[in-house]
């Protein structure tokens, strides 16, 4: 009997994670759209430049809320390749320079920036 308890409540500490909501892994931006990916695989759009840069994700998971800060004044490379994508008449190109945070049902913020860091590690 005791091994059968035991088999029991692995079973159900095993099936407890399956309920818990997916939480935010990336957000990109274009000029006009936010996208979120979340962990179980949703992808999540948003278009975060009508909307002012704050608002919430309509039917995207257990419901998260958006607010996008673009830096006013990059520094001089990205305003230089700024320029020259513009130039070139490629405007909108690159994205915005700026400080994403998602905020989900349960308040907490996730922190994301666009564009995203590169990875320069030797892996």
């Amino acid at each position: 009997m005791g091994r059968r308890k035991l088999l029991v409540v692995l079973a159900l500490g095993g099936c407890s994670g399956l309920g818990a909501p997916p939480v935010p892994q990336a957000a990109r931006l274009s000029a006009e759209e936010l996208v979120l990916t979340l962990s179980d695989g949703t992808i999540c759009r948003a278009d975060w430049a009508a909307q002012g840069g704050v608002g919430r994700f309509q039917d995207c998971g257990p419901g998260f809320g958006y607010a996008v800060e673009v830096v006013e004044n990059p520094n001089l490379l990205r305003q230089i390749f700024t320029g020259l994508t513009e130039a070139l008449g490629a405007e909108g190109l690159s994205p915005p320079m700026a400080e994403v945070v998602i905020t989900d049902a349960m308040g907490r913020d996730h922190v994301f920036v666009s564009p995203p860091p590169a990875d320069l590690s030797d892996d």
